[in-house]
């Protein structure tokens, strides 16, 4: 019985020796006036990530074989690759390939839903990852205000468009009347 309890003990510190931490998941929401299609069609390039993330200088897009990539020029003259995953109606996903960031195993997904109210999108980006060479806590707070800027200058374009087509319609662009809190 001695014997069967320090096998057990053992088994168990091995187990939870070799167990990976988990991996850190941030997710930014919020919301923006007009409808996903019409939101999708000027943010939802793969490329389209330098007309409305404002630490992006440049994208460049390129395929090896069947496999897109992306390169992001940042402004501070960083440089990051990412390979498409997958694709859908209003969402794509990706993973970073090379990057400054302190992440590594990171996959994001970028995508939009109708919400509640008329005429109006929910706007999601979502990363899971894990820190690397930067505590779990000091990486989620750079990789959250990333996501957080990006779904930010999402909303200001899509506001812009939304407004513009309400003036072409002869009504008063309404502006954004609310403060959404992008931290849902």
């Amino acid at each position: 019985m001695r014997m069967f309890k320090l096998a057990l003990v053992a088994l168990a510190a091995l187990l939870l020796g070799s167990a990976s931490a988990s991996a850190i998941t941030v997710k930014k929401r919020i919301e923006a006036p007009g409808l996903p299609p019409q939101i999708w069609e000027h943010a939802g390039g793969f490329c389209a990530i330098k007309t409305w993330h404002p630490a992006v200088a440049d994208c460049a897009e390129e395929k090896e074989g069947d496999v897109t990539f992306r390169t992001l020029t940042l402004k501070d003259g960083g440089k990051i690759k990412e390979k498409l995953t997958g694709t859908e109606d209003l969402a794509y996903s990706y993973e970073i390939v090379e990057s400054p960031l302190p992440v590594k195993n990171y996959k994001a997904k970028l995508w939009m839903e109708v919400d509640d109210e008329p005429d109006r999108s929910i706007i999601y980006w979502q990363a899971d990852f894990d820190a690397n060479g930067a505590s779990d806590d000091e990486a989620k707070a750079k990789i959250t205000r990333i996501l957080g800027d990006g779904v930010k200058g999402i909303k200001k374009q899509a506001l812009a468009a939304h407004d513009a087509r309400e003036a072409a319609a002869g009504e008063a662009p309404e502006g954004d009347k609310d403060d959404d809190d992008d931290d849902k």
